[in-house]
């Protein structure tokens, strides 16, 4: 994917930063290199000691990592610190284990087909010039790449030095005094992007976040603040990168403030009556789209384009680049794509790849983060998608299909995304009028403090690395040592879930909505998966909100009824031809008594597609009965109740004080 004029000048990137030391002000001795115990100030030495305005090195940094230091670990990208100094090699190393790997489901997700078996992919795609500036920014200030890496004050010194690099071979002024405005070609530059559109949209972004100001505080407890400042950035200096330009055609479905790119997925035949790697469709004409569905590729960029592009693999609509935030779209969102390994979501939704982990330790970047909510928001309001959690879900809150399926499911984008700081850019609405009366929660942990101790991230049993999540652990009783919850689909003997960061069933995550079940302390109990599930709620340090909603419960008379983890019609709705889709349960019940937050009242509905020209019977065609299904958050996942054996309630009726 790389220009030649951009190749030539990666490879040549160590040389230059070692030539461009020359005229850079190194280090005096140990005292230029002392760290201050102060953030900010950190960042203002970096920014006198190299000639960088500190607005524009807060505004870099802001974008990378939101002045956070991640305890040293990698982003998804490879890149470390503050700064994101990158060093690709740290990440292509580390195991290939993820939720594709852990994972058994079919990404179709449609018993009329043939299964679709998953195919685990070795990443040995090889880091790009543009993804190891720790090299280059250890030639620059003479530090070690290990101090690069995991010392915050060093990792920004190292940054600073990369943008006054950056701007030298640009012939841009140099200087902490110079005028902000001049430095775009750098900022853009130092994106390590590989087209003008996707460091342009990086430096827009940047000097977006310079204009507006940013205060907040870091994940090691650091007070850091970029004031508000005029700032009319000369994107004229961007031409002087000699970047490719991207050919954006009539029909890419992206905002034009965010860069994106057409890479199609292919759809044909390709033998045994099989074919690839998505079904063609009319949405939103034909069928409503409900929810946009967040993954992770466990790949590297260059692996994921490899394998949406492969007719015999599977599909989803975009993929999101770490580094810059660069958006692929790969299938029309008026097609179903094979990404979420459940029919009926698939033929309901649009699925975005992030590049990254669901574990190994590593974070994604703020870029992705922007330029993803940006997109989501875009394809929201156009399509009618309400910005809310029942909606805009993780792969990780898709239910499996029928009981046999549920297990094998796929569980990134993993605790480790953050779903708060992400509603919040998607400007989302909040409803935070409730109180415990109402009876209902919305999980809402603080990210940076919440720290689960979960395990197997890189190597299993062991625990992972300290880091802030967006999941709050469920328990039995109001106790700290009480045992987790049992998902009795994960665990059929009964025996709790774990804290393997695998092991979803028994934690709910930012932003879900819960039914009340119960308050003794400082614990909250909430409904989930047919029991009352308990976690810490402290008034001192709460981990959840009141709201106000709707809840469904069973009919009177009903003891229990069955749950479902799709909401298709009933056989009599099928036409001559078309095989029947059962509507069988899932292994939960939702018992009397018992309430769950409702999402959404759906149609039943099948989308029929199996052949490649639409010639079988039924094709292409939504088919539609009489049968109407709520959709509850129910545990981690949500799953459907049928209408008819429900009552639908305002949430306060009945709700535990």
């Amino acid at each position: 994917m790389r220009h030649p004029t951009l190749s030539s000048g990666r490879h040549a990137l160590l040389v230059t930063a070692v030539v461009a030391a020359t005229a850079l002000p190194l280090p005096a001795g140990p005292a230029a290199a002392a760290a201050t115990a102060d953030r900010q100030q950190q960042y203002a030495a970096a920014a006198s000691e190299y000639g960088v305005p500190t607005a524009v090195l807060l505004g870099v940094s802001y974008l990378e990592s939101r002045w956070d230091s991640n305890a040293g670990t990698p982003s998804t990208s490879g890149g470390y610190g503050p700064m994101h100094l990158t060093d690709a090699r740290h990440v292509t190393a580390l195991p290939g284990r993820g939720h594709h790997d852990a994972g058994t489901e079919d990404p179709r997700g449609d018993d009329s087909r043939t299964t679709l078996a998953p195919r685990h992919t070795a990443d040995s795609a090889p880091p790009s010039a543009a993804l190891q500036t720790v090299d280059a920014a250890a030639a620059l200030t003479g530090a070690a790449p290990e101090s690069l890496r995991t010392d915050a004050n060093v990792n920004i010194r190292g940054g600073a030095a990369l943008l006054a690099a950056y701007q030298r071979e640009l012939g841009a002024p140099v200087g902490a005094g110079s005028d902000p405005s001049a430095w775009y070609g750098a900022v853009a530059r130092y994106a390590g992007a590989d087209s003008a559109d996707a460091a342009a949209a990086f430096a827009d972004e940047v000097f977006t976040t310079i204009g507006a100001g940013e205060s907040r505080v870091t994940d090691d407890g650091q007070r850091v603040t970029l004031p508000a400042r005029t700032v009319r950035p000369e994107r004229s200096w961007l031409d002087r990168l000699g970047l490719r330009k991207l050919a954006r055609p009539d029909g890419l479905e992206c905002p034009r403030t965010i860069s994106c790119e057409w890479i199609p997925a292919p759809y044909e035949a390709f033998g045994d009556g099989d074919y690839g790697n998505h079904d063609l469709s009319d949405r939103p004409a034909r069928q409503k789209i409900e929810y946009i569905v967040i993954h992770d590729t466990e790949a590297s960029w260059a692996t994921t384009l490899n394998l949406v592009q492969d007719p015999t693999y599977v599909s989803w609509h975009y993929s999101l680049r770490s580094v810059d935030g660069h958006i692929a779209q790969h299938v029309k969102t008026k097609d179903v794509a094979w990404h979420a390994g459940n029919w009926y979501v698939n033929a309901k939704s649009i699925g975005l790849e992030h590049e990254g982990f669901a574990a190994q330790g590593t974070w994604y970047t703020e870029a992705m983060y922007r330029t993803s909510a940006k997109l989501v928001r875009h394809l929201a309001l156009r399509l009618g998608i309400p910005l809310d959690r029942q909606h805009i879900i993780g792969h990780d809150n898709v239910p499996g299909t029928t009981a046999s399926t549920v297990r094998g499911m796929h569980w990134d984008p993993g605790p480790y995304w953050d779903w708060t700081h992400y509603f919040d850019l998607l400007h989302a609405p909040r409803l935070d009028t409730g109180t415990p009366a109402t009876g209902l929660v919305r999980i809402d942990p603080d990210y940076a403090t919440n720290q689960p101790a979960f395990i197997g991230c890189v190597t299993p049993g062991v625990p992972c690395p300290p880091r802030g999540s967006s999941s709050v652990v469920l328990r039995t009783a109001p106790a700290a040592d009480a045992p987790l919850v049992n998902d009795i689909a994960l665990r059929p003997d009964g025996t709790p879930n774990t804290m393997e960061v695998s092991d979803h069933g028994a934690r709910a995550s930012a932003g879900q909505t819960y039914a009340l079940a119960g308050r003794q302390g400082d614990w909250t109990a909430i409904w989930y998966l047919g029991q009352r599930a308990w976690f810490h709620n402290p008034k001192t340090a709460p981990t959840a909100t009141w709201t106000v909603g709707v809840v469904v419960t069973p009919k009177p008379g009903r003891a229990t009824i069955p749950v479902y983890g799709r909401a298709y019609p009933e056989q009599a709705a099928y036409p001559a031809g078309v095989p029947y889709q059962a509507i069988s349960p899932l292994q939960y019940t939702l018992a009397a008594g018992q309430r769950y937050a409702v999402g959404a009242v759906l149609p039943g509905e099948y989308y029929r597609a199996s052949t490649v020209d639409g010639s079988s019977p039924g094709d292409w065609t939504v088919i539609r009965g009489e049968n109407r299904y709520v959709q509850i958050q129910f545990g981690h996942r949500i799953m459907y109740v049928n209408l008819a054996d429900v009552q639908v309630l305002p949430s306060p009726v009945g709700a535990p004080r």
